[in-house]
């Protein structure tokens, strides 16, 4: 478990960078660093773990060999969640074991501390079949606050990648379409509304 293999998931900023360790076909093990490491903060603990598992340990975005996001985009929390979905999805697990440390623990959260491995699980229960912190202070939420963030956090997270997936080159329309497009999504707006905005909403291309 020495020997390792650089990956890379591509992301609509870039790439999101991995570690990998053991047989590719072995339990599935997704290894989340703390905060301003990377995915070397695993170089020592994997040769002493169990050698027929896949320990993949991803660089959070902006961290290690994980592309920054765009000059002025915040580091959302819920974004590394987010990350390791994106990263899940790539590697086609469907339930697999989440490993946290410090950062990929913990966070800030509602003046209390939560933590990214717990919250995913929280969030995405049928895809995890063991979580494993160290370093950790527990997942703390008000139990009346408890439903409500799990089916908008759930929700904000899988609206964010479903439309990722659908990302197609813009179709070239006419003017009249893309009129008729604006106001079928836009039922208040008058016919002259609409062509006022579609002149600086709109760009012109040999196509359409």
């Amino acid at each position: 478990l020495g020997m390792f293999s650089e990956l890379k998931f591509p992301v609509p900023w870039g790439h999101v960078a991995a570690k990998a360790w053991g047989p590719s076909e072995g339990h599935p093990v997704l290894c989340l660093h703390g905060w301003l490491d990377n995915a070397n903060t695993f170089d020592k603990l994997i040769p002493l773990l169990p050698r027929d598992c896949y320990y993949v340990a991803m660089d959070f975005s902006g961290h290690g060999l994980s592309s920054h996001r765009p000059a002025g985009s915040p580091y959302h929390f819920l974004d590394y969640v987010t990350d390791v979905r994106r990263v899940a999805a790539a590697l086609q697990w469907r339930r697999f074991t989440l490993m946290g440390h410090s950062m990929g623990n913990a966070q800030l959260f509602f003046l209390s501390y939560c933590f990214i491995s717990p919250q995913f699980c929280f969030l995405y229960p049928e895809m995890v079949d063991k979580l494993i912190l160290l370093e950790n202070l527990g997942f703390l939420l008000a139990p009346e606050d408890t439903e409500a963030w799990l089916k908008s956090e759930r929700m904000v997270i899988d609206r964010l990648l479903s439309l990722e997936a659908k990302q197609q080159i813009p179709k070239a329309r006419s003017p009249e379409a893309a009129l008729q497009r604006l106001l079928e999504a836009n039922r208040h707006l008058t016919a002259e509304g609409g062509a006022i905005l579609l002149q600086r909403g709109a760009t012109e291309t040999p196509a359409g």
